[in-house]
């Protein structure tokens, strides 16, 4: 059935190569501080000329709140069709320390059969996929028009800042974003030429605690035993929202979900994570039932003394910066407030504590039982030859929950170019071309099908 669509994206890989190392080029890392803006509207400028160029009518720039400018699309599909919105993000994350690369960053590089580059992954490699499979499927609509079905085009200029302004464009005018089917891609296979799909992510509920014991510092010689170090108080507290097994335990929230879709081997998460031979991992279950279903706390930060420079004095005061995963399930507000309670209860010697609520963020779940996941899946299968499998994501896409609430209609999923190997956000990032051609015949077929 897809051949047709298999020869059409092998025929188009050496301009999807040239596309990529053009996009990789501009230095689109929306942080004005370290690189021109001039490069992300550049940036920006190019992906709505290219879907335009590939088949979508309508493309046009919109600025949103934070500055940034969303290249939105639209091209009708024949009458009683469906619609699918296609997503990506044409910002990058800023190169960090460019010693730490074997290749420039803003220069795609082939290496070991892979393409090395800032964004050759995360998320210009899934704007080229996208074009891709509009081309390999243009042609194939009815009365007139490109494609099987409507597609709708978004492409995000902040989206590694976190800043928001596309969630308010969405919010503000939903009209632009309206679909059957709203494909999120910026997620990857559990590995290469794995097909899957992301259907679940946490949220998030961070916080800053503030522990004060004494009026100020005091001679630990002549005050050390009696007095209440506030730092030790803090790394006592700190140390009580962990087991002897590593598991994360805050009084009131539910650690013992499980994960039933694929499983995250742990050799494979290791690898990932980076983990030193000889280190045990944390908690007890599944990999993934403790990365994906299982609230998760991590502390970001501690203000105290620095090794170099202190001193033999008792602390009157420190502080911490917590962040707290939130699996599916659980309501984030929820998960914020036992955080906060527990800290209070967990305080020795009766410190004085104060603890700042940071943002709170919600879980997704997608749904899996609709006629689009259906079409997905039986693409992903032809195209990968295996079946689809699902995982979840330890991280927070607040676009997500915007797009269920402004797009309640919509079957919402999440897939892309991203797998592990790629390193994305850290130096030496990379992608397999082979997903990109495989995630585009995927993507023109699913096309094909849901508007059959």
């Amino acid at each position: 059935m897809g051949a047709d669509i298999r020869d059409a994206v092998r025929r188009l890989m050496p301009t999807a190569r040239e596309e990529l190392a053009t996009l990789v080029a501009y230095r689109s890392v929306a942080d004005p501080r370290q690189f021109p803006p001039e490069e992300c509207l550049a940036a920006a400028t190019w992906v709505r000329d290219a879907f335009v160029a590939a088949g979508v009518g309508s493309v046009e720039l919109i600025e949103t709140a934070d500055g940034s400018n969303a290249v939105v699309g639209h091209q009708p599909g024949p009458p009683g069709a469906p619609t699918v919105l296609l997503y990506c993000h044409y910002d990058v994350q800023p190169p960090g320390d460019e010693t730490a690369w074997h290749t420039p960053p803003f220069e795609l590089t082939d290496r070991d059969g892979r393409w090395y580059g800032r964004g050759a992954a995360d998320c210009k490699g899934n704007i080229v996929m996208h074009l891709l499979a509009l081309r390999a499927l243009r042609g194939s609509g009815t009365s007139g028009t490109p494609f099987p079905v409507g597609i709708r085009i978004v492409a995000e200029g902040t989206e590694e800042m976190g800043t928001g302004g596309l969630e308010a464009l969405v919010a503000a005018r939903p009209d632009l974003f309206q679909a059957d089917m709203i494909l999120v891609v910026d997620t990857g296979n559990a590995e290469v030429g794995e097909p899957t799909a992301t259907v679940t992510l946490r949220g998030v509920a961070n916080v800053v605690v503030h522990v004060e014991t004494m009026a100020s510092e005091v001679h630990s010689g002549m005050f050390g035993g009696p007095a209440p170090d506030a730092l030790a108080a803090l790394v006592q507290m700190l140390a009580s929202l962990r087991d002897a097994d590593g598991n994360t335990v805050v009084d009131g929230l539910d650690a013992t979900q499980s994960w039933d879709g694929a499983a995250y081997a742990e050799a494979q998460f290791r690898t990932d994570a980076g983990v030193l031979d000889g280190v045990g991992l944390a908690g007890t279950g599944t990999v993934a039932d403790r990365v994906w279903a299982r609230p998760a706390l991590t502390i970001l930060g501690i203000d105290c003394p620095p090794v170099v420079g202190s001193a033999a004095a008792i602390q009157p005061r420190a502080s911490a910066r917590l962040n707290l995963r939130v699996p599916p399930g659980m309501d984030p507000q929820t998960a914020l407030d036992a955080l906060i309670g527990h800290l209070h209860a967990h305080a020795p010697w009766g410190s004085r504590v104060t603890v700042e609520p940071e943002q709170t963020g919600s879980p997704f779940r997608a749904g899996t039982d609709g006629p689009g996941y259906a079409a997905l899946g039986a693409a992903m299968a032809e195209a990968f030859g295996r079946p689809l499998g699902t995982v979840g994501q330890g991280g927070s896409i607040p676009l997500c929950n915007v797009f269920a609430e402004q797009v309640p209609g919509a079957e919402i999923v999440m897939l892309g170019v991203e797998e592990p190997r790629c390193l994305i956000h850290a130096p030496n990032e990379s992608v397999d071309p082979s997903e990109i051609e495989n995630l585009a015949v995927a993507e023109a077929l699913f096309l094909r099908r849901f508007g059959s």
